[in-house]
């Protein structure tokens, strides 16, 4: 039995010399050396004990090393659990929990404070740094250079990505091995890349946009990467000149536009750009075209899904709007109440289907059931129409999702904080347009009957308990929250007042 995602993307590179990474320093390193120390990494996870089927949660740094991880888990069977480097050891005792870890591999600055969570769970320990040091690289050192892929069907288990609701348990979204291809194989045909493209590559790799996107598009193709280890202007304006296309969140090209020496002539080269992973404001789409003469190209996707639709490669990119469902992806508005489709131009809840949708929640056989119907159909939870052209429009989300630079924050996390503090009646978190982030979470408190909060010291709070990008933009004190008839707090009427907080 083959190794359908292994073979596919990494395994029919073993011995080319061709660039597969541009480092940041000017290395560069061939398909031919990462397959061997993937190889070799892989070895080193299978003395750790590791078996097919065993969960691999990994906060590391974006490094050369820690996509050789990923991609020894595709070779050895093992399912990758990337989690993001901003998450406190706090946060991440759940997902290690949860997701029944045998092995995590974090930075070496974290190890002292996962050394009692791993204990606890039985997990083994490794470290990898940013640099490509650490106790995991320096057991791959030695190691044979060639490892006997594992057998895995496409239906198994290839990764976990973490998303979550407004309320409850985060949730474990299961993806197999042929979401991950299937999807990669129709973006190729859709943003048409091929073995000539260079990809500049500045976005993280702990989320579906930096890993399972970009990553998996230039593997399927044999392309090259400049592998940035994060967005910074100089940096990307300095290697720009050697890319043929992009894949970045909104904030990405609202700094490029920022900087005067961005301009058509450091864009002529290039083939595509493409945003994701958070909405893109029409002005930015308008100034972009204006100073490059490039249209960027939108798309739509979830961690569940991967990609659903995408703005047309040769036509008409709409600003706005998603642009279309890809070509094996199903894609209907429905009525949230009666699941019916609605009517054309109205506004509904976004449900897809297609090799791209998850297989289900993580040892959550409810939420499994009440977000992924019978006939295959995922129920996505965002509003959006479809107009009489075919073209997608998201106008909100359900469950008052915020995405801010490309992340996602649930406004109940912070609430639930913020409720707690001294002073605090209630609270209600909104997402506000933000020209930088395509919105940013701000929290609306109401002081508790002849108390007057501090809220510098609850800004304080809640920035030593949770990950940076999930910190509000702004804490607002109200006399009360707008509600209706049946007491629920009206978010939409908020989003409205406060909508030009930040844009203007």
């Amino acid at each position: 039995m083959p190794n359908p995602l292994y073979d596919t993307l990494f395994g029919r590179h073993a011995g080319s010399t061709d660039v597969f990474l541009y480092t940041a320093d000017g290395g560069e390193l061939s398909y031919k050396a990462f397959l061997e120390q993937t190889a070799q990494v892989a070895h080193a996870l299978t003395h750790l004990g590791l078996r097919a089927g065993d969960r691999v949660a990994v906060q590391i740094e974006k490094s050369p090393e820690a996509l050789a991880l990923c991609a020894a888990c595709a070779q050895g069977g093992f399912v990758f659990l990337p989690l993001n480097t901003a998450y406190t050891a706090t946060e991440l005792q759940y997902f290690i929990e949860n997701s029944g870890a045998a092995l995590v591999v974090c930075d070496s600055s974290g190890k002292a404070a996962l050394a009692s969570v791993v204990e606890d769970t039985g997990a083994k320990l490794e470290t990898l740094d940013g640099n490509g040091s650490g106790s995991l690289m320096t057991l791959a050192q030695g190691q044979p250079t060639e490892f006997d892929t594992v057998d895995r069907d496409g239906e198994d288990l290839a990764a976990f990505l973490y998303t979550s609701g407004t309320t409850g348990r985060s949730k474990g979204a299961m993806l197999s091995q042929n979401n991950l291809l299937s999807n990669a194989q129709t973006l190729v045909k859709q943003w048409r890349f091929t073995k000539d493209d260079v990809l500049l590559h500045a976005l993280p790799i702990f989320h579906t946009h930096g890993l399972f996107v970009a990553t998996n598009v230039c593997l399927a193709v044999g392309c090259s990467m400049i592998f940035l280890p994060k967005f910074d202007t100089e940096q990307v304006l300095t290697h720009l000149p050697n890319a043929t296309s992009m894949m970045g969140v909104p904030t990405f090209y609202t700094r490029l536009l920022d900087d005067a020496r961005f301009d058509k002539a450091l864009a002529s080269h290039m083939r595509l750009f493409i945003s994701g992973s958070a909405p893109l404001l029409a002005e930015t789409h308008i100034r972009f075209e204006d100073r490059t003469g490039h249209r960027i190209l939108e798309r739509y996707g979830m961690t569940e899904t991967n990609m659903n639709t995408s703005n047309p490669y040769e036509g008409e990119r709409r600003a706005g709007t998603v642009g279309f469902p890809l070509p094996d992806v199903e894609l209907k508005i429905t009525d949230p109440d009666t699941g019916e489709p609605v009517p054309q131009g109205d506004v509904g809840i976004i449900e897809v289907r297609g090799p791209n949708v998850f297989q289900g929640y993580w040892q959550m056989p409810e939420k499994t059931a009440a977000e992924l119907r019978e006939d295959g159909f995922f129920i996505t939870g965002d509003l959006g129409r479809m107009d009489e052209d075919g073209y997608v429009t998201i106008v909100g989300r359900g469950k008052d999702l915020i995405i801010s630079g490309g992340f996602n924050i649930y406004p109940k996390e912070l609430e639930l904080l913020l409720d707690d503090q001294p002073g605090v009646l209630e609270s209600a978190v909104i997402g506000v347009p933000h020209a930088d982030f395509g919105e940013t979470p701000v929290g609306i408190l109401v002081a508790e009957s002849g108390q007057t909060p501090d809220v510098a010291a609850i800004m304080t709070a809640v920035q030593a308990d949770l990950a940076r990008f999930k910190h509000p933009r702004k804490l607002v004190v109200m006399e009360a929250l707008p509600r209706n008839t049946m007491g629920k707090v009206q978010k939409n009427v908020l989003r409205d007042q406060f909508k030009d907080l930040f844009v203007g």
